[in-house]
């Protein structure tokens, strides 16, 4: 095992210390997650209510030089979506060709931030956008690693900013050896992810 690959692991393990931990919220914010769905007490909805911000002061504090820009926030909404529809149907139409398992798309876009009382409805509209939008970008790149997994499974001689889910599977930049050796088994390889 490479370096690079007992450090992949290391961030591997941390990352789900990480999600254990934010696990932990749920008791600390009295708040259960059961099929999907968030569920707060009574009591703990009821003040939430409470720290709502009114809509009227909400824009009113923006200021009107950021409600301008909400057009411009907007309008990327449509690529995304177009973005969101070819992405799915390529995974359908060629995954199962290539064998890689599909991703499932709502493992990754979460809605779930519109139940809290405590934002008024731009703020839930605002963050509907914002977990539409980042949990796409978060699917297009598993997607997008699954398929360079398959098609061209290398690492880079440069460092990249960001390493997604599947990097720890690829050679080594100029290994031309093991990446003929192996590449069939490389392509196989998604028994983490089934």
């Amino acid at each position: 095992m490479s370096r690079v690959d007992d450090i992949l692991d290391r961030m591997e393990a941390l990352e789900k210390e990480l999600l254990e931990e934010l696990r932990k919220t749920e008791h600390d914010l009295l708040y259960t997650v059961r099929d999907k769905k968030v569920r707060f007490s009574e009591e703990v909805r009821q003040y939430h209510r409470k720290l709502a911000a009114k809509w009227p002061e909400y824009v009113s504090e923006s200021g009107a030089m950021k409600m301008l820009t909400i057009p411009v926030i907007w309008s990327a909404l449509v690529p995304a979506a177009i973005m969101d529809a070819v992405v799915s149907v390529y995974q359908a139409v060629c995954f199962p060709v290539y064998g890689i398992p599909r991703v499932k798309r709502g493992e990754y876009i979460v809605m779930d931030r519109h139940v809290l009382s405590y934002l008024n409805w731009i703020e839930k509209l605002n963050c509907s956008y914002c977990s539409y939008f980042n949990g796409l970008m978060a699917y297009v790149t598993e997607v997008a690693a699954r398929t360079e997994q398959y098609w061209c499974p290398v690492r880079h001689a440069r460092p990249l900013k960001s390493i997604h889910s599947r990097y720890r599977h690829f050679f080594e930049y100029g290994d031309a050896e093991g990446y003929r050796e192996r590449l069939e088994k490389v392509r196989r390889s998604f028994d983490d992810v089934k």
